[in-house]
C-alpha cells in the first residue's frame, strides 16, 4: 500500500535572579556584565501553496489511520514472524530479479518484469536536498536520519555508503509539491540521459504515490551508478522516515516488492515501517561477492540459497 515507485533506467528563555529585594551589591563588585547579542533568527522559509498544505493533512490522516490498525512497525519483527533461509532466498529471488515498473511508450508503467541483479559497483555517496519552503527544523531531523540509515546500509551489506555534502551519485529530494513540479531540469542535470517519461513521473506523481527513486544502469550489465529518490515533504515524520528506509534500499538494488516478503519493508502492505532484519539479510545477499552484476535469477538461484543458509547458521 506504500505506492512506492521504482524504476531502473538503461531523505529565548528568560532567566529571573531569586533574592532579597533591600539587596546592595557591594561597590567592590562589578555589575553584571550585558549578555551578548542573539544570533539573528533563522528566516522563515518561503509561503506553501495550499495544494501542499492539504497533501500535508492528507498524509497525517493516513498515517494515522495506519498505526491505529497496528502498521507502520517500528520494530523489526519478532517471534510473530518467524523466517527460514528458504523464505529469505524465495524473497530475494522475488525481490531482487524483477523491476515493479516498466517503460512503455516512454511512460512508466507498474507490471512486474523479471530482471538481472543489479547492484553499485562503486561506493555510494548519499547527497541531500532540501526544497527552499523545507524549514530547517525538519532539514536538520532528516539530514541526520539518513546519516544515519547510510551508516547502517554500509553495515549490511559489507559495500561503502555514506552520507555527504557534496559530490554524491546517489541524490535524495525532499521537497514539497510545487518545488516537485518544477524539479525536471536539476534532474536532467544529475542524470543528463533522463527522458521525458521519468520527468513526468517525478513532477506528475498522483498523490497515491507515496514516494518514487530512479537508478542509472548505463552499460545494462547490472552495475548501477546514479540514482535519484524523491520524497514528499509533506509525510508526517514516520511516513517519511518510512520512505527514506524504503527508496534508499531499493536503490540499492532490491528493486521490487513481494507480498510473501516479511517481516520487511519490501512488502506493500505497510506493516513494517522502517528496515527489519530480514531486509538487511538481504542486502547482504545482494553484496556478497559470489554473486555477480548482471546474473540472471536461474544462475544466481542455488547460490542464493547457499548464502541465505550460511546468513541463517544452517536453518531451514
Amino acid at each position: 500500500m506504500r505506492r512506492a515507485v521504482r524504476m531502473v533506467l538503461a531523505g529565548g528563555a528568560l532567566m529571573a535572579l531569586a533574592g532579597c529585594e533591600t539587596a546592595v551589591v557591594p561597590a567592590a563588585v562589578a555589575p553584571p556584565s550585558s549578555p551578548p547579542p542573539s544570533a539573528p533568527a533563522e528566516p522563515a522559509p518561503p509561503a506553501r501553496s495550499e495544494a501542499s498544505l492539504e497533501l500535508e493533512r492528507h498524509y497525517a490522516r493516513i498515517q494515522s489511520s495506519l498505526l491505529v490498525q497496528g502498521l507502520l512497525r517500528t520494530d523489526g519483527g519478532g517471534p510473530d514472524t518467524p523466517f527460514t533461509s528458504r523464505d529469505l532466498a524465495r524473497n530475494f529471488e522475488r525481490i531482487a530479479f524483477f523491476e515493479e515498473y516498466t517503460n512503455v511508450s516512454g511512460r512508466f508503467v507498474q507490471r512486474q518484469t523479471a530482471s538481472q541483479l543489479h547492484r553499485w559497483g562503486a561506493p555510494v555517496r548519499i547527497q541531500t536536498h532540501f526544497g527552499k519552503t523545507v524549514d530547517q527544523a525538519r532539514r536538520d531531523r532528516d539530514a541526520r536520519a539518513i546519516e544515519r540509515y547510510a551508516r547502517r546500509l554500509s553495515a549490511a551489506a559489507g559495500h561503502p555508503i555514506r552520507s555527504v555534502r557534496s559530490g554524491g551519485n546517489y541524490h535524495v529530494f525532499i521537497l514539497h509539491e510545487g518545488e516537485r513540479r518544477e524539479i525536471g531540469p536539476r534532474l536532467r542535470e544529475i542524470i543528463p540521459e533522463l527522458g521525458d517519461g521519468a520527468v513526468r513521473a517525478v513532477e506528475d506523481m498522483p498523490r497515491s504515490s507515496y514516494c518514487l527513486v530512479f537508478a542509472w544502469d548505463p552499460r545494462n550489465d547490472g552495475v548501477y551508478t546514479r540514482a535519484i529518490a524523491v520524497i514528499r515533504a509533506e509525510h508526517p515524520d514516520l511516513f517519511r522516515l518510512s520512505c527514506i528506509h524504503e527508496e534508499l534500499a531499493q536503490g540499492l538494488g532490491l528493486a521490487n516488492d513481494s507480498p510473501e516478503a516479511r517481516p520487511s519493508i519490501f512488502n506493500d502492505d505497510e506493516e513494517f515501517a522502517l528496515l527489519t532484519t530480514h531486509d538487511e539479510l538481504l542486502l547482504s545477499i545482494l553484496y556478497d561477492a559470489r554473486l555477480r552484476p548482471g546474473m540472471g535469477a536461474d544462475e544466481a538461484r542455488p547460490i542464493v540459497r547457499q548464502i541465505a543458509e550460511d546468513l541463517m547458521g544452517g536453518g531451514v
